[in-house]
Formats: C-alpha cells, sequence, structure tokens
C-alpha cells in the first residue's frame, strides 16, 4: 500500500506486481521502469523485477485500514492478467466486498477475462471497473465489451492518448480520464485528440478528467512533464463520477 502520485486516486494496492505486454500502449511502460528501479534498489517485493509475482502477504492491507480510501488496485501490473489464477482473484474480490468503506478502482487491458471472470457474478458499488483506451483499434473493442459489465461505476483511461479517438460512444460509461505519455521515449499527443474527447463527455454528459500533458506540452515541446503541467484551456479538469442511492450511476 502507497500514497501515490497519480492524480485521479489515493492510494495504490498492489496485490501482484509485474504484467507484460500485449498492445501499443505496453510500449513504454512506465511500471517496468519502476519495477526495474526498485529491484536494483532492493526494494521487498520485487525480487522478480517486472515478473508477473502474486503477492498473497498484501491481501489483507486494506482490511487494516480504517478511514475511508480510494485505491488504484495494481497500479504495478494488470489484475487481469491471464496468468493470475481465479483463486487468486477470488481472495483479492472478497477482501473488496469485506471493505465497502473503500473505493477500488481496476484498470486493465484485458476486458475479455475481465468480463469472463464477473460473469455472474454481483459488483459491489465500491469496485469500479475501467479499461484502457490508448487508441482505437485496441480501445474500442475494450469499450465495447466494458459496456456490457454491470457495475456502479465504469471508467476510460485514455492514457497514453495515441491518436484522435473519434466520436466515442459513452453510453453506459461514467468518467473518461486523458493523459499523455511521458518518459525519454514518450509518443506526442496533439491538443485537438484532447479537446475531442472532453467536447465528447460534455456532450454526453460524463466526467471528465484531464491527467497530463506528459512530456510533450500543449504548445509540442519537449519538456519535464512536471513542467508541462496539467492544465487544459486555463485550468485543472478533475470532475468524478457520482455514485446514487439507487445503485445507479451519473456524471
Amino acid at each position: 500500500m502507497a500514497i501515490t502520485k497519480i492524480e485521479w486516486t489515493a492510494e495504490s494496492w498492489n496485490p501482484t506486481v509485474g504484467c507484460s505486454k500485449i498492445s501499443a500502449g505496453c510500449q513504454n511502460c512506465y511500471a517496468e521502469v519502476m519495477a526495474k528501479r526498485l529491484q536494483a534498489i532492493g526494494v521487498l517485493g520485487y525480487e522478480n523485477g517486472f515478473k508477473l509475482t502474486l503477492m498473497p502477504q498484501r491481501l489483507s492491507k486494506p482490511l487494516k485500514k480504517r478511514k475511508p480510501t480510494t485505491y488504484f488496485v495494481n497500479s504495478m501490473s494488470d489484475l487481469f492478467h491471464e496468468d493470475i489464477p481465479d483463486s487468486f482473484l477470488n481472495r483479492v474480490f472478497e477482501v473488496m466486498e469485506k471493505t465497502p468503506l473503500h473505493t477500488y478502482q481496476i484498470l486493465t487491458k484485458r476486458a475479455e477475462r475481465m468480463e469472463r471472470y464477473l460473469k455472474n457474478k454481483k459488483i459491489p458499488s465500491n469496485i469500479w471497473l475501467g479499461v484502457t483506451a490508448e487508441n482505437k483499434k485496441y480501445g474500442l473493442p475494450r469499450i465495447e465489451i466494458l459496456r456490457k459489465i454491470k457495475a456502479s461505476i465504469k471508467f476510460i483511461s485514455v492514457e497514453p492518448m495515441l491518436e484522435d479517438m473519434g466520436k466515442l460512444n459513452l453510453n453506459g460509461i461514467n468518467w473518461v480520464i486523458v493523459g499523455g505519455e511521458s518518459g525519454a521515449y514518450a509518443r506526442h499527443m496533439e491538443s485537438e485528440w484532447v479537446m475531442n474527447v472532453k467536447k465528447e463527455c460534455k456532450l454526453q454528459k460524463k466526467a471528465f478528467f484531464f491527467k497530463q500533458w506528459g512530456t510533450w506540452g500543449a504548445d509540442g515541446i519537449k519538456r519535464n512533464k512536471k513542467s508541462n503541467g496539467r492544465r487544459l484551456l486555463g485550468k485543472e479538469w478533475n470532475e468524478y463520477p457520482t455514485v446514487l442511492n439507487m445503485g445507479q450511476a451519473y456524471a
């Protein structure tokens, strides 16, 4: 469990660490770079670097926290990775179900596995489900799968944003996060692409969160991501979805 610098959550909870690449968004994976750095300095839990590793000793940590907290589940992995057994997923979901005071944000690139695992399961309202949509090829099919899953909050992370997403169908989606790529080999994100997503969110009345420009600024200049910031149209966009009492949601 750790305080995180990820702008749209409060803390990270990694019951597994490590992953493998499956799509264009994985090319410059921040988690891989970080895992290797942590391995190099001997941080506990990263002995295997970025090789998928189950961490059962971390399962009980949310149970011990009494303050309501928003957790990004597996910021250093993918909870629905094909090599994580259903038996371990059962244990993770059991913890989340036992702690309704916390909110759990699950983001995956493996929407098919998520759908299979959650089929015929009731998803508690404190579990938010999301998919990465870095481009049309990989993102749009994931969104279609997510749309079919019955969850109180469903969200899309358009990060790293690699192209214009066109006219997004946000029916059944509550929240959209947009961000540019960071790091030495970051790919460029155009301001127009961001504005198009923001426009769709406004038209379809969905919450819009702009996370960062990344390594390439709004002016197209490459610099430190902190210097580029996260302002769009002169302000920060930090909208969140709202859960209604009846178990439905809107943004």
